[in-house]
């Protein structure tokens, strides 16, 4: 079985699956990779549960991209698109009253240092915040 190819236990083809209004970012062709960094899989992830577990439509997903993409400075190139998906992401939580930006903010500004202060090899947890 490839990499690409669902395993027994994959769940209905894609192709049975709704369609999210959302495309790859410009330049990712069918063999190139997706994501060139571990988080902008992640924030994919985070929204696609987020919108499954009804915290907001794919029709408010793809206004609030829109959104995002429009801003001036966005790169014209595409290299910045999942910037643009945190910041979508960051603004619904917001606007769905869930997280405020202080929040967010509180909680990189966590992570961060207890990314600091994991042992190499160990996964991060907030728990190794010196502060918390």
């Amino acid at each position: 079985m490839s990499p690409r190819e669902p395993g027994p236990d994959a769940g209905p083809a894609p192709e049975a699956l709704p369609a999210p209004p959302f495309r790859l970012p410009p330049g990712a062709g069918a063999d190139a990779p997706v994501f060139a960094e571990p988080w902008q899989a992640q924030v994919f992830a985070l929204a696609v549960t987020l919108n499954e577990r009804g915290l907001f439509t794919w029709s408010e997903w793809a206004a609030e991209l829109s959104r995002q993409v429009a801003r001036p400075g966005a790169a014209q190139d595409g290299g910045d698109y999942y910037q643009h998906w945190l910041a979508a992401l960051e603004a619904l939580l917001a606007t769905k009253g869930v997280a405020g930006p202080e929040i967010v903010d509180a909680l990189t500004a966590s992570w961060q240092r207890a990314a600091h202060a994991t042992p190499h090899g160990q996964p991060i947890r907030l728990e190794n915040d010196p502060e918390r």
